[in-house]
């Protein structure tokens, strides 16, 4: 197939388009800034139309950069937003709620005694983090008119009239049966939304309509969770590889096959992606906040932006004794407490900014091995290796504080867009059924590859450190 396609990832904080043509690469890229409420209580929220003008703008922007005509659209999303919306006119009845928000903690309390049977069912522990529990919230507190979806089901009924998810953004929610990739009637009515109106659950590359929002028509046929787009970008399409994006928030996906692994160290097993009508699985483990906790240092003014992570944490040996536990929202996997706080400790008169970079660097990094060993006990080998993709890996310090603590080789993408190549790798796939996935994703190399450089002893004193200050946030709610 020849042609370029728009490739679109519509993200927390911003929406990422890009044309990309299969011979020359990207020929057009366009960004529109996103910019969620953080209010008190831990709720998180945006307006719809915002999301759905930065779809529509950075998609603008990229086709007038490229000036080429495009054969597809692909769409990633982030997951676990959801939102309540009229499905005749399209218009939104409530505030997109984003993965972040922790409103629905009162419903998952209520289902705390069928949260077993759910997590058998769905692969997914019962966390307000998922859809279901904010779907039924907004069906408890805000309205029962219209549609209650996660946002990619409302983007793509704007741009198409379509009313469909995919199959991977559907195993966010906690209300698909994880083996049948199919819509649960015992998740959905645990959760009080049996007479609910859903999207059609789809392949990850089909055509589902055809939009004219940038002019001429374009089909749309890629579809994607952004965790999942990044995992086929990286060309870990099997079993045994594992990739982490340090956006917003930091995601580990580890591939296990096409066979639900549902294991006992605390990750999340869901669907990677389904071609064909065959599903590919994988584990997948979150870090709540790694770019926000860096913006939320800004804000302090103890930095000027993530660019100053290097100079200022560079400008000190070490972290100085200090902790940081950077839980900004809620502790993910694999502990499950996002009623935690973060703490910030071993402060004194000699700490300086310098050091409390540091801290950040080595709590973000700590938690991701958190998220790499749970991921080994549950494939029963540790990883070989860690690949990672996202903005914060352009930090030098965070990417080597990552492999002394991994005590594993980290190697950097070349690409920096990942998850919108992973898309349109898939948008490919959707207008031509003749290619194979290998023959779509673009070719991987490593940037970067940082080795550790501390020993496997000095390596666990610090996990030791952070891992302690985890236990004392524990007990202290406990108390």
């Amino acid at each position: 197939m020849t042609g370029p396609v728009l490739a679109v990832d519509q993200g927390t904080s911003g929406t990422k388009a890009l044309v990309i043509c299969p011979e020359r690469g990207v020929i057009g890229t366009g960004f529109v800034e996103v910019r969620p409420r953080h209010l008190p209580g831990g709720l998180v929220e945006v307006d719809p139309r915002e999301l759905y003008e930065s779809v529509v703008g950075a998609g603008a922007r990229a086709l007038a950069e490229a000036r080429e005509p495009v054969v597809a659209l692909g769409l990633a999303n982030q997951g676990e937003t959801v939102l309540a919306w009229d499905p005749v006119s399209g218009e939104p009845l409530t505030d997109a709620l984003v993965w972040q928000d922790r409103r629905a903690e009162s419903v998952c309390a209520e289902l705390g005694a069928h949260a077993e049977e759910l997590r058998e069912l769905t692969g997914l522990p019962l966390d307000p983090y998922f859809a279901a529990p904010k779907m039924a919230w907004i069906r408890r507190h805000l309205t029962a008119d219209g549609v209650v979806t996660t946002s990619d089901a409302w983007l793509v009924h704007r741009l198409t009239g379509a009313f469909v998810t995919d199959a991977a953004t559907a195993g966010r929610t906690q209300l698909l049966d994880l083996d049948r990739a199919e819509w649960s009637p015992r998740a959905l009515d645990l959760y009080g939304l049996a007479d609910e109106r859903l999207p059609e659950v789809v392949d990850n590359a089909q055509q589902v309509g055809v939009t004219t929002v940038f002019g001429a028509p374009i089909p749309l046929t890629g579809l994607v969770v952004d965790q999942q787009a990044a995992l086929l970008a990286q060309r870990i399409t099997g079993p045994g590889g594992a990739k982490c994006t340090y956006g917003t928030g930091a995601f580990l996906l580890a591939h296990t096959g096409e066979r639900a692994r549902r294991g006992d160290a605390g990750l999340v097993s869901c669907v990677a992606w389904r071609l064909g009508g065959r599903a590919s699985y994988c584990l997948d483990g979150q870090v709540y906040t790694a770019a926000s906790a860096v913006r939320w240092l800004t804000d302090l003014g103890v930095i000027k932006g993530a660019a100053d992570l290097d100079v200022v944490g560079g400008a000190v040996a070490d972290s100085g004794g200090v902790t940081f536990v950077p839980t900004l929202a809620g502790l993910a996997a694999p502990w499950w407490r996002g009623d935690l706080r973060g703490s910030l400790t071993g402060l004194g008169l000699d700490t300086g900014p310098g050091h409390v970079v540091r801290a950040l660097c080595e709590g973000l990094a700590a938690q991701v091995v958190e998220l790499a060993e749970a991921a080994g006990r549950d494939l029963g080998a540790p990883l070989d290796a860690l690949r990672v993709d996202g903005g914060l890996t352009r930090s030098t310090l965070l990417m080597q504080t990552q492999a002394d603590l991994l005590q594993r080789p980290v190697e950097v993408s070349a690409l920096p867009d990942a998850t919108a190549l992973g898309v349109g790798a898939l948008a490919r796939l959707g207008v031509d059924a003749g290619l194979d996935v290998a023959e779509v994703l673009p070719e991987w190399k490593p940037a970067a590859v940082y080795e550790p450089r501390v020993s496997a002893e000095e390596a666990g004193e610090r996990l030791g450190g952070f891992r302690a200050a985890v236990e004392g946030l524990l007990r202290g709610v406990e108390r």
